[in-house]
């Protein structure tokens, strides 16, 4: 036993000694500072002190004041960082670029630490990165920073991309961006495995839709004048809100086929309970949707004791379908979409209900939009949001899409981030001939020209400073031209 003592650190008369084998003891070390939303007059009023301190009186950049209309702005937030004793040794402000309406346009400044905590805690990197977090968190899709010039290498070691070099105050400042992904993360998560999966369907010229159709909303079932759709619902979605994924099923496939210009006949439902009790909301969720639609559920499969499934095929007709394929580049683009209603509770930010207060008249008018306006291309806007969605408009014409921001009817109460990545009830974005008089009367919803099909692949976001950013760098789907 003293052999074995000696040699791992073992004694026989103490307590044994185990961090030979399990390496010393860790500790907490303290967090020196804690970043958190100015939300008091005094946090407020320390951050104004550190700003004039530093942009005044140290670095003379202003004269007497550094405040400006930003300020002043009710919808700027300020963040700052606290040390363990509650005083402010650090913060940055962020605020709407945009007068009015907010189109997710920020900008960050003022970004100030306190001389004594600087170039060791690691503050302003922290505030930086604090900012970006809460920007892309509230719906955010642009988020730039004029910054002095002598700071450029730390933004751009944070991710920052650098625009282009300016002056404020007589000092040499750069304009930088940060890069946000939101739009893109979306479409490689829900759209990008499309082309290699369905791969195997490529031999056969009627897959997939067909010349013309491919990757349609809808399918033209061949010799006839019935449009096909078919779309399941997440199985989560089935299991957590059987009744909101039964109305949610009929929903999106009446969409399909409203997308197609096609007049709804019929639908067929596939559903998997794990009891009863699941099974009866679900059923129920579809019965409801169908009745207020005026669409018979004419059969289907139903099976319980398995995990929560739910599809629904729906049946249309028309003789002359309208493609997502059918525009091509300086076509227009409208988003015609009905604003009213709320976020679904407790999918907020992602799934916007408009539907389940409407009327069947309304249903209806909504419905049969694309067929009355016969534009030359339409899709339904679903899992890839209102720019993924245009960018597969695009693809399947064999262009890319422009998105002006400005002329994107949205809800007053979601934020640009939000609308253009959720589903958003009954969602239209269609292409058109340039100069095309729109006569068509939108029952509910609200309809604008918001941006063109383009040359370029992908699709850009137009601020209203002229500036483009890429919401989609490529191809969403890579199934091509229609």
């Amino acid at each position: 036993m003293s052999e074995l003592s000696l040699r791992y650190g073992l004694r026989a008369d103490g307590p044994a000694d185990f961090a030979v084998l399990t390496g010393p003891q860790t500790s907490c070390p303290e967090v020196a500072f804690l970043i958190r939303t100015a939300d008091s007059a005094t946090a407020l009023t320390a951050y104004h002190r550190l700003r004039r301190e530093t942009f005044v009186t140290e670095q003379g950049l202003f004269n007497g004041s550094d405040r400006d209309d930003v300020d002043d702005d009710p919808r700027a937030v300020v963040l700052v960082a606290t040390s363990s004793d509650g005083a402010v040794i650090g913060g940055v402000r962020l605020a709407p670029v945009t007068d009015g309406v907010d189109l997710g346009w920020w900008a960050g400044s003022r970004l100030v630490v306190d001389v004594s905590a600087r170039n060791s805690l690691g503050i302003g990197k922290a505030l930086v990165r604090a900012a970006c977090a809460y920007a892309e968190s509230n719906g955010v899709l642009r988020f730039d920073a004029t910054v002095q010039a002598r700071h450029d290498v730390v933004f751009t070691r944070l991710g920052w991309e650098r625009i282009c070099d300016t002056v404020v105050a007589g000092t040499p400042h750069v304009l930088m961006r940060w890069p946000i992904d939101r739009v893109q993360r979306l479409v490689q998560s829900t759209k990008a495995v499309l082309s290699d999966a369905l791969t195997p369907f490529d031999a056969d010229p009627n897959s997939l839709g067909g010349i013309g159709f491919r990757g349609d909303d809808g399918a033209p079932v061949p010799t006839t004048d019935v449009i096909a759709a078919c779309d399941a619902i997440v199985p989560s979605m089935v299991q957590r809100d059987p009744e909101w994924a039964g109305w949610c099923a009929v929903l999106v496939n009446l969409n399909d086929l409203s997308a197609m210009g096609a007049e709804p006949i019929g639908l067929l439902d596939a559903v998997g309970a794990p009891n009863s009790s699941v099974l009866t909301r679900v059923i129920r969720g579809l019965s409801r949707a169908a009745n207020q639609w005026g669409v018979p559920v004419l059969g289907g499969h139903t099976q319980v004791g398995v995990p929560a499934a739910l599809s629904v095929t729906a049946l249309g007709r028309t003789s002359d379908p309208v493609p997502a394929g059918g525009g091509k580049a300086g076509d227009e683009l409208r988003l015609t979409a009905d604003l009213a209603g709320s976020w679904r509770p407790g999918y907020v930010s992602q799934q916007w209900d408009s539907s389940s207060h409407r009327t069947s008249d309304e249903l209806a008018r909504l419905g049969s939009y694309v067929r009355r306006a016969r534009p030359a291309a339409a899709k339904d806007v679903s899992m890839a949001g209102l720019a993924g969605t245009a960018g597969m408009l695009a693809e399947a014409s064999n262009a890319g899409a422009i998105l002006d921001v400005a002329a994107i009817p949205k809800p007053p109460t979601a934020t640009m981030g939000d609308w253009m990545t959720c589903f958003p009830g009954f969602s239209m974005i269609t292409a058109d001939r340039p100069g095309r008089t729109h006569l068509t009367p939108t029952g509910p919803a609200a309809s604008a020209v918001c941006g063109e099909l383009t040359t370029e692949p992908g699709v850009g976001l137009r601020w209203p400073d002229g500036v483009i950013t890429r919401a989609v760098h490529s191809t969403v789907t890579g199934l091509g031209t229609a």
